[in-house]
């Protein structure tokens, strides 16, 4: 098999993983809201999503280049694969009812989202940058497919997940190849 198409499959392993988080949190407070206000907060958390991906996968494409910082963000992405393994394996997460949303401020309930956008989309473009490497295109489609996925197919995802836990494992096997790959690059150009 092709390097490119290795690549491809991990990213969307990657998103598939990680990009439903965002959707389930942007419903979970909308869901808080009357119909018109709801629509709102759905529209600006997924445009809030959309741009802080792209500036974060901009961003991470370019710093990924230094070296030190592969490693860094191969150890984050252990961590990640951490988090994902205690709340969705063994779905030790908070259940929806632990959000906490204040209803009564469109704004807060938007800066909310926005705010659970920025530290769910760092990991996603993380692994998807890790992923992608050198490979420009396969980061660009990893962004639109993250996005895609965010918006359309979140609630499915989730449930087959919850389903189907083959589906993380495999999940969370792409993200470990693509840390231990970010930490064994980034050692193998210091030594």
């Amino acid at each position: 098999m092709s390097e490119q198409i290795i690549v491809f499959l991990q990213i969307i392993f990657i998103d598939l993983i990680l990009a439903g988080d965002n959707a389930i949190i942007i419903g979970m407070v909308a869901s808080k809201f009357p119909s018109d206000q709801r629509k709102k907060v759905i529209f600006w958390g997924i445009g809030g999503a959309v741009i802080l991906r792209i500036i974060l996968t901009l961003f991470t494409a370019y710093l990924l280049q230094i070296t030190g910082l592969r490693l860094i963000g191969g150890l984050l992405l252990l961590y990640i694969i951490y988090k994902l393994y205690v709340d969705v394996i063994k779905n030790t997460g908070k259940d929806e009812k632990d959000i906490k949303v204040d209803n009564s401020n469109l704004l807060k309930a938007i800066w909310t989202v926005l705010l659970a956008d920025f530290t769910m989309s760092l990991d996603n473009v993380l692994g998807v940058a890790g992923a992608a490497g050198n490979h420009y295109h396969l980061l660009v489609f990893g962004l639109i497919l993250s996005i895609v996925l965010m918006a359309v197919a979140a609630n499915l995802i989730s449930r087959w997940i919850k389903e189907y836990k083959w589906i993380a494992w495999v999940g969370l096997l792409a993200i470990l190849i693509v840390a231990l790959d970010l930490i064994y690059t980034d050692i193998k150009t210091i030594i």
